[in-house]
C-alpha cells in the first residue's frame, strides 16, 4: 500500500501557530512510522516546550484511518478536550504515520471545554493544511549481475518500474543493488529477463524496506 505521510522529520517538524484570546497554541507535525518513534517526538518536544502550561499530543502511527497504533493525551487539560479531538482529526485527514504536539501557553481567558475542542482541532487543521508530503512506499531491495553488453538495456528500464541503483561494482560482470516498489518486483524481473535472453541473474536480498519520495 502506497500513501502519504508528512514530509517533515522529528528533528525538523513542520511548525505553525495560532492565537486564541489571547492563548497561543504551537501545532509541531512530523513523520513517525512507528509508536516508538512518536513517543521519542513527544518527548523531545516536551523538553523543548517545556515552558508551555500543557503539550497535548495525538499520533496515529500507520495508514491513514488505521487505529491500530494510536495515542493521545490532554496532558492537564480536561479531560477529552484535546488529545482525542486532535486524534479525531489526524485519523480523518488521510495523511499516515505522524504525530502532532500542540503546546499552549495560557492567555488568562478560560475558552470552555467546547472552546477548547474546537481550539486543538483547528490548530491541528491549520498545521496539516499545507503540510508537505511524501508518499510511504513499500519497497524491496534486489541483486542483479549481468552482461555489460546489457548494463544500457537495464537502465532504460529502470524508471519504467520506479526502481534505483543503490549500489554498484564492476568485475566480471555488472554487479547491482537496486531498490524499486514491491508491486513492481516481478515484472521487472521479467521484464530484464526479456532483455537479456534470460542470461541476467537476479534475486531479492533482505527484507522489506519502507522508502519514501
Amino acid at each position: 500500500m502506497r500513501f502519504p505521510i508528512p514530509a517533515a522529520s522529528a528533528e525538523q517538524p513542520y511548525c505553525t501557530e495560532l492565537v486564541v484570546r489571547r492563548s497561543r497554541f504551537m501545532a509541531q507535525c512530523a513523520h513517525t512510522p512507528d509508536a516508538g518513534s512518536a513517543k521519542a517526538f513527544i518527548e523531545a518536544t516536551g523538553r523543548c516546550r517545556n515552558d508551555a502550561d500543557h503539550n497535548c499530543w495525538a499520533y496515529a502511527a500507520g495508514a491513514p484511518g488505521d487505529t491500530a497504533h494510536i495515542g493521545s493525551s490532554d496532558d492537564g487539560e480536561p479531560h477529552g478536550t484535546a488529545g482525542r479531538p486532535m486524534l479525531s482529526v489526524l485519523l480523518h485527514c488521510g495523511i499516515g504515520e505522524l504525530c502532532v504536539v500542540v503546546s499552549r501557553w495560557f492567555g488568562g481567558v478560560k475558552l470552555g471545554t467546547g472552546g477548547l475542542v474546537r481550539t486543538y482541532q483547528d490548530a491541528v487543521r491549520e498545521n496539516l493544511a499545507n503540510l508537505a508530503l511524501a508518499e510511504r512506499i513499500p519497497s524491496q531491495q534486489v541483486a542483479v549481475t549481468l552482461k555489460y553488453a546489457h548494463l544500457a538495456g537495464m537502465h532504460r528500464l529502470l524508471p519504467l518500474w520506479e526502481a534505483r541503483i543503490m549500489e554498484q561494482s564492476c568485475e566480471d560482470a555488472a554487479k547491482l543493488r537496486i531498490e524499486l516498489p514491491q508491486a513492481h518486483v516481478q515484472n521487472f524481473e521479467q521484464a530484464l529477463a526479456n532483455m537479456s535472453n534470460g542470461t541476467a541473474i537476479f534475486h531479492r536480498t533482505g527484507g522489506e524496506v519502507y522508502g519514501k519520495i
